[in-house]
């Protein structure tokens, strides 16, 4: 029998308010143990929760970028359970009315097909503790630090809509896009802002069936979605083909052995509605409001990107990628470099550098106009691609502009047909098998010409004009 896979996600996504959800602690989880606490986020009996309204503006934009419709109440619950990392033994959270629904997003499937995949909800709620294990005294220990208690996550429940692991990564990354582009979150796997858990059943291939299905945790990347959704897929058809039953449970992704392990069963405790925090309520007005504040989009800003700048669908896709990229691009083009000349340093050269040195573009030392000014000196041939990479790493380094590095390392190219012939003329006069091997057609000897030039120049010739000169000679 043919099985097919029927995926659904559910993602917590940590916004990046100042405070917390509920108090005026500083949302920053990875500060010192215990250091951003006080009795609301440490759950003392009698503290009371105050809703926080830049929570709300943050999760309203994630939740507009992500096309859902804002309910115009929402309210909070306590979602009962104990653990450790929740020591009052709930969690305020929205079950009953939660503060969107109905959204969506287009992906590209394998099949190079266009797929709207549903997203069902997104409700508000506070995050728990961290626990911390460590070992005192060669025993195990564990400590609770309370600096995420409290912090402000949105969780992000999807329709079953997905049948493979590429569906579920290609909406992964098109969700942390748009969230991104929202400013509501930094969606990093790797910093635990975003976690994702994927629920996974099979059903004979053509079936509208749901069968049982089996959660999936522990992921910390994008890739790692995949492998924990390919594995659980293979396994169920495993026990299927062998008589065995799904049952529903947890299950741990183990990214070191690549299998996922039982966890425990699926536990879901009563939402009984908060008497503390008071119903939220959102105006029409509101809503378009934060509409407004939110930026141009990726899917549109890829359309004007091809008719304004004349880029490939695939090179627009790219500088969309990240809002910082695109705004950086747009800046350069408009200072004065071309598109397809920025395009291709800033994507390649200038992120090289930007890695390299721990930092992201917003942060870059290098400003958009200075940028577009040395872009173009090369377009103008004063110097070459080499000359530009050494200049561009040394901007990150000093506050000088391209044109005073330039200057200071001598590197100005040197295009002038007199001062060149000179050189061609001796080095033709030194590579007379060079000349004859050239003169016969042997079009590859041009190349080690040219390169004996740019040598014997300390890399300043311009390496067209020398290419000239050697051929018009050879004529």
């Amino acid at each position: 029998m043919n099985f097919e896979a029927v995926i659904g996600l559910e993602i917590h996504m940590q916004l990046n308010s100042p405070t917390k959800m509920f108090c005026d602690c500083p949302n920053m989880p990875a500060d010192p143990p215990n250091l951003n606490t006080c009795p609301t986020c440490l759950w003392l009996p009698g503290a009371i929760p105050v809703f926080s309204r830049n929570v709300l503006e943050k999760a309203v934009l994630l939740c507009l970028s992500l096309n859902c419709e804002i309910q115009h109440e929402s309210v909070f619950d306590q979602k009962v359970y104990y653990y450790p990392d929740l020591p009052k033994g709930f969690q305020l959270s929205q079950f009953h009315k939660p503060l969107s629904k109905n959204g969506w997003l287009d992906i590209v499937t394998e099949e190079a097909e266009t797929r709207r995949l549903r997203i069902q909800k997104i409700h508000m709620e506070e995050d728990v503790a961290r626990l911390v294990h460590e070992t005192e005294n060669h025993k195990q220990i564990s400590l609770v630090d309370f600096n995420r208690a409290g912090a402000p996550l949105v969780e992000i429940v999807t329709e079953p809509d997905m049948r493979s692991s590429y569906d579920a990564m290609e909406f992964l990354k098109a969700l942390r896009r748009q969230i991104r582009y929202s400013g509501s979150s930094e969606c990093s796997m790797e910093h635990g802002t975003m976690r994702v858990d994927a629920n996974i059943s099979i059903r004979p291939e053509g079936s509208g069936e749901f069968n049982t299905k089996v959660e999936v945790k522990n992921m910390n990347s994008i890739r790692n979605v995949g492998d924990a959704i390919d594995y659980e897929i293979a396994r169920q058809k495993d026990s299927k083909e062998k008589g065995g039953e799904i049952v529903l449970h947890t299950r741990l992704w183990d990214p070191d052995n690549k299998i996922t392990s039982p966890m425990r069963g699926k536990f879901s405790g009563p939402c009984i509605p908060d008497p503390a925090v008071s119903t939220i309520v959102i105006t029409e007005d509101y809503v378009n409001e934060m509409k407004d504040r939110l930026p141009e989009m990726p899917d549109r800003k890829i359309s004007r990107f091809i008719e304004q700048y004349g880029l490939t669908e695939q090179e627009a896709s790219l500088i969309s990628s990240e809002l910082d990229l695109s705004l950086y691009f747009e800046d350069t083009v408009k200072k004065g470099a071309s598109p397809r000349t920025v395009i291709h340093w800033l994507t390649s050269t200038m992120m090289s550098c930007i890695r390299k040195r721990g930092l992201s573009l917003s942060d870059s030392p290098v400003s958009a106009e200075d940028f577009a000014h040395l872009l173009g000196m090369l377009e103008r041939n004063e110097i070459t691609a080499k000359a530009t990479k050494k200049v561009l790493s040394r901007m990150f380094d000093t506050d000088k502009t391209p044109e005073a590095i330039v200057k200071e390392l001598d590197l100005k190219q040197v295009s002038d047909i007199n001062e060149l012939d000179a050189l061609v003329e001796k080095l033709l006069s030194g590579n007379h098998d060079a000349v004859e091997s050239l003169k016969k057609g042997n079009e590859k000897i041009m190349d080690f010409l040219v390169g004996q030039a740019m040598r014997e120049s300390k890399g300043r010739a311009n390496p067209r004009v020398i290419a000239e000169i050697i051929a018009g000679k050879i004529k």
